[in-house]
């Protein structure tokens, strides 16, 4: 009887593929309805349907992590960058939630360029998880890891910039508070994506 290292059609690279190009039509599909600057029931349904089929692709990372004898990387690694991946396209549904529930019904213009540097954030994440099928070359995967950190930088200070204008400006405290918590959670989202890339940095130092 022969003992299968890797169940048999299975590959994680596939799944990391699977699950980044979900986190991509999110960002891409968030900016879209921040476009639009409102979020109806069919926008939030369709968020919702990304996100499940992220997690779907989540779990099935986690299964095969669990079954396989030898992993292509650390465990802790892979079930790291796993749950980083997925609580990207998880903020920005909830992001998403969030504007319907305060019934956003405007296009703010700070949050479109917020959307505008997560599509960019998430893209580079995608670059730099599907760049871990071949470590060997190396210097893609970290031009891409220095790209979102770039990007998180970028969205510290548009943070801080549109909260000061925020609290400058608007003389409605519950305006205030629905604003404050979408931006904050906006930047969160380039923070996941940099933690994204620490954990691909980290795989980079054992495997190269």
């Amino acid at each position: 009887m022969i003992f299968r290292l890797f169940p048999k059609d299975f590959s994680f690279f596939e799944l990391f593929k699977e699950q980044v190009d979900c986190a991509v039509e999110a960002a891409a599909y968030f900016k879209e309805m921040v476009l639009k600057g409102s979020v109806d029931h069919h926008s939030l349904d369709k968020i919702h349907h990304i996100e499940n089929r992220a997690d779907d692709v989540a779990h099935k990372i986690i299964d095969q992590l669990n079954k396989c004898f030898i992993a292509p990387f650390d465990r802790e690694d892979i079930h790291n960058l796993t749950i980083q991946i997925d609580d990207i396209v998880d903020i920005i549904n909830a992001i998403a939630s969030h504007m319907k529930i305060y019934k956003i019904s405007k296009v703010d213009k700070g949050l479109v360029e917020f959307a505008a540097v997560i599509e960019e954030s998430v893209q580079a994440v995608a670059r730099a998880v599907n760049g871990l099928s071949n470590v060997k070359k190396p210097k893609a995967i970290l031009e891409a890891c220095v790209e979102v950190n770039r990007l998180e930088n970028v969205g510290d200070a548009m943070r801080d910039e549109l909260l000061a204008e925020l609290f400058e400006s608007e003389t409605n405290p519950i305006e205030v508070i629905k604003w404050k918590e979408i931006y904050q959670d906006a930047e969160t989202v380039l923070d996941i994506c940099e933690d994204v890339a620490h954990v691909v940095d980290t795989i980079l130092v054992k495997h190269t």
